[in-house]
């Protein structure tokens, strides 16, 4: 059963780094169970040396949160488990306190298809201390490697310039979970139907396929194999051209287009699987025009990405539709996006004033944000995104339009005269959803128009713009208050 099954989720609890457990089992001792505490997610860079990222994942974090509990077989388990030094690692009592907990938290995210940029808290989490560390490794989990595979295909989808892109990567995808994750963020990110099976019962994404090269092999001959594949699938007729000979299998498909037009069928298209793609779609495409089978398409597969598919229709080849499946399922060639969970803020209970807290590290580069985060985005008069600010929520101020770059102190910016919306917005309430989240449709939509407002300098492939993203001018004046205070603290 799939971690990613938003309908049906299976051990939740234990699909968890162990360390997060030892921590909590730390909290449960010191009497800091539940002081409560705020988590932002983020990431540090752009993936593919790219210019943004698509959100993705955030929309099962409801059922996440709220499948989120130990059976008495999880308990069983964790008490077997042995410390290094001798003797149980977990405590009976702490054991028995894990049996009746419920993640009993608050959850902020921005809501699947939206694009999100570096720095930025792409999910807050706040709540009592344990149970904001207990959820940590399975909410980065689901959010990290669905926002990589969203942000991979809508790179990919950019390059087929408004032709069909197809998922076809379960049978390269990381084990059964990561081919459901890939179907259902590949169709938030733009793709248009999965091959996997499984994907399209439980998620309701458009199914996809016709036939192998075995199909052709197991006949005596390739113009068999196409009319006896006529013969059985005449409403889903592609066909296979490459397994021997391309031109011969043109020609082959050109006849059983011929004869199903006798029959009053059409042949769908062609797929070629391999060799030049360029030059065998012209090929194709020129011989099904001058047969009077204009209406003949032509697909294409064979290991493609973004840049590959960009380069074929810079060579002029006539493809109408791509099948996607290894590069896009393996995210190649970044398999892991790099979003963290880091504590921002605390309050211990009974006190009203939240504590901001940073990470100060040795590398200012993983420096992080303090405060309970959230992200104001800017608009012009065409709903076109120029520029997004984090600001504290706790911090009285007007609109958080006055900023400094998130990564260069000496470049601000001032928002002031554009509409802003806030990018957070509440997922779980006291560990319960709070509303329905988006459905895939909707996401998708939103996917789709949130790149057609976002500036094409930003999209591009090489060299993109830097989208500006910007620390409100209070908050970074409290971070460099914080570093400043963390250092003389160190040093004494």
């Amino acid at each position: 059963m799939s971690l990613t099954d938003a309908t049906r989720p299976t051990d939740v609890s234990l699909n968890t780094d162990l360390y997060e457990l030892t921590m909590a089992q730390g909290f449960w001792e010191s009497g800091l169970v539940d002081a409560e505490a705020c988590f932002t997610v983020f990431f540090r860079d752009a993936p593919f040396d790219g210019g943004y990222a698509i959100a993705c994942g955030t929309g099962q974090i409801a059922d996440l949160v709220e499948n989120f509990r130990y059976t008495d077989e999880d308990i069983a388990y964790l008490g077997s488990i042995q410390a290094p030094g001798g003797g149980a690692l977990f405590k009976p009592a702490f054991l028995e306190w894990l049996g009746g907990f419920a993640m009993d938290v608050d959850v902020w995210a921005v809501p699947e298809g939206q694009v999100v940029f570096p720095r930025e808290p792409l999910v807050r989490v706040q709540g009592p201390m344990a149970a904001c560390q207990l959820i940590e490794t399975a909410l980065l989990n689901l959010v990290n490697f669905q926002t990589l595979v969203a942000t991979k295909t809508a790179r990919v989808v950019q390059a087929a310039e408004g032709h069909a892109v197809s998922d076809f990567g379960l049978r390269r995808a990381q084990g059964p979970d990561g081919g459901l994750a890939v179907a259902r963020a590949s169709y938030v990110g733009g793709a248009s139907s999965t091959s996997n099976c499984l994907a399209g019962k439980i998620y309701g994404i458009p199914v996809f396929g016709t036939h192998a090269h075995s199909w052709v092999m197991a006949f005596p001959s390739e113009l068999e194999a196409f009319r006896a594949f006529a013969r059985t699938s005449p409403k889903n007729c592609v066909l296979l051209v490459d397994t021997y000979d391309v031109h011969q299998g043109v020609a082959n498909a050109i006849t059983v287009a011929k004869e199903m037009e006798a029959a009053g069928e059409r042949l769908a298209a062609v797929r070629i699987d391999s060799g030049d793609l360029a030059k065998l779609s012209k090929f194709a495409r020129r011989a099904f025009d001058e047969a009077g089978l204009p209406y003949v398409r032509v697909s294409a597969s064979n290991d493609l990405d973004e840049y590959t598919i960009q380069s074929l229709f810079a060579q002029g080849a006539p493809i109408d539709s791509f099948g996607v499946g290894t590069k896009l399922a393996t995210c190649d060639p970044q398999p892991s996006l790099g979003g963290v969970y880091k504590l921002s803020a605390v309050r211990k209970a009974g006190e009203s004033s939240w504590r901001p807290t940073m990470k100060l590290s040795e590398v200012a580069y993983k420096r992080t944000i303090p405060g309970i985060q959230q992200v104001a985005r800017f608009y012009d008069e065409a709903g076109c995104p120029v520029g997004d600010v984090i600001y504290d929520e706790t911090m009285p101020q007007a609109t958080p339009s006055a900023a400094v770059d998130v990564m260069d102190a000496e470049t601000t910016y001032d928002f002031a005269g554009y509409e802003c919306q806030d990018l957070l917005v509440p997922v779980v309430r006291g560990g319960v959803r709070a509303g329905e989240a988006p459905t895939l449709e909707e996401s998708k939509r939103a996917c789709k128009d949130a790149l057609m407002h976002l500036d094409p300098a930003v999209r591009r492939f090489l060299n993109p713009q830097v989208y500006p993203v910007g620390i409100e001018a209070e908050l970074s004046r409290l971070r460099q208050r914080l570093v400043r205070e963390e250092r003389t603290a160190q040093r004494a």
